[in-house]
């Protein structure tokens, strides 16, 4: 089956262009036109690495064309709305440091300019955290910082002067805030000022622990002790990385290594082994035993969960392969959106479907860990 997901990943950039894209499930249902969206930032992300990995350059040639679409030689980019400030917009412009690398095109570093500037001005709260989007006043989501702190860091690594303590900060404000005591898991949301519907009037934290949202923040991790030196930063990274992965990995299936939709809640009506949030952990796990930040151990536990996913939910459906089980989309409010209120009710009630980029992207980023493995 290893074989397969080759084929499966060059099938999906064959059958998408810039404009519409196959692994954009929302796009598709909503009939709404291409835009710079997280969505497909995460597929370019996950491109670049089968790029790296395998050395095919049909990937990195579809990153390109897919990005040159939306960036101006200006360094523009078309229906990106400063304006927003939605940390989710910045997601796709991790890809541009990549691009600027290999091509030397200056219109990706006036991009990734365009991107950093619109991130300060970021409204925060008190503390100095990141407001998820402007619509969301003063609450903090795990998935933002897989949103904004790796482009950030990635922003210092290359055009920046090295400077990462605002990334730190961010990271050690969301281990105050959101990390549970009791079991070392991180709620999906924070609301500092304790007035949205959905937080706890006390801790200001939402109701449970949803398992893509936790995934965010250990793919963020990983992937920033990657760019991060060595040093004080990267310390303090590496252990708040450490302990959620130990604490997360008491709760995988035992027959499948798989997490579960709500994370702690195994077992209970409705809820699912759920394959977004699986390969994220996995991944993270994978990629943390590699680069020394978690003991060797890591990675069997790793590949057994990518294994799981694989048996449970890819499959070969009309001669393609299709991959199942992945939750299409959750969130927390806005206050007219009563629904979307954090509870485990509201996590499995959301569609589930097949190919959406946020399951299959964390796939073959997971994938490209694995063949990363000792033979």
């Amino acid at each position: 089956m290893y074989e397969d997901i080759d084929r499966y990943v060059l099938s999906l950039i064959e059958r998408s262009t810039p404009e519409k894209t196959v692994w954009n499930v929302e796009k598709l249902r909503q009939g709404k036109p291409a835009d710079w969206n997280y969505i497909d930032g995460c597929m370019m992300t996950a491109l670049i690495s089968m790029t790296e990995i395998t050395g095919d350059e049909r990937y990195f040639d579809f990153v390109e064309r897919f990005i040159d679409s939306f960036v101006r030689e200006d360094g523009a980019i078309r229906t990106f709305d400063p304006e927003k400030r939605n940390l989710d917009d910045i997601n796709e412009g991790r890809v541009l440091f990549d691009l600027f690398n290999r091509t030397g095109k200056e219109k990706y570093r006036k991009a990734a300019q365009l991107l950093r500037e619109a991130l300060t001005a970021q409204p925060r709260t008190g503390e100095g955290s990141f407001w998820h989007k402007k619509i969301y006043p003063n609450q903090v989501w795990l998935d933002g910082v897989y949103m904004a702190q790796p482009f950030a860091a990635l922003f210092e690594k290359h055009f920046g002067n090295g400077d990462y303590g605002d990334v730190a900060r961010q990271v050690s404000l969301v281990r105050l805030h959101m990390r549970d005591g009791r079991t070392g898991l991180y709620y999906h949301g924070y609301d500092a000022s304790r007035e949205a519907f959905w937080a706890d009037p006390d801790t200001g934290c939402s109701k449970s622990f949803w398992l893509r949202a936790i995934g965010w923040f250990s793919v963020a991790l990983i992937d920033l002790l990657e760019i991060v030196p060595e040093g004080e930063v990267r310390g303090g990274l590496a252990e708040t990385f450490a302990d959620l992965m130990e604490s997360v990995a008491r709760f995988a299936d035992q027959e499948t290594g798989m997490y579960w939709q709500v994370v702690d809640r195994a077992g209970e009506p409705g809820n699912y082994l759920e394959s977004s949030g699986s390969s994220m952990l996995a991944y993270a796990m994978l990629k943390g035993a590699r680069l020394g930040v978690l003991p060797a151990g890591y990675a069997a536990r790793g590949r057994r969960t990518f294994d799981g996913i694989v048996e449970k939910y890819l499959s070969f459906e009309g001669g393609q392969l299709e991959l199942g089980g992945i939750c299409l989309v959750a969130g927390l409010g806005p206050q007219d959106n009563r629904r979307r209120d954090g509870t485990y009710e509201y996590y499995i009630s959301e569609p589930v479907v097949k190919n959406d980029a946020k399951g299959v992207a964390p796939l073959i980023l997971c994938y490209t860990e694995i063949k990363r493995l000792p033979a």
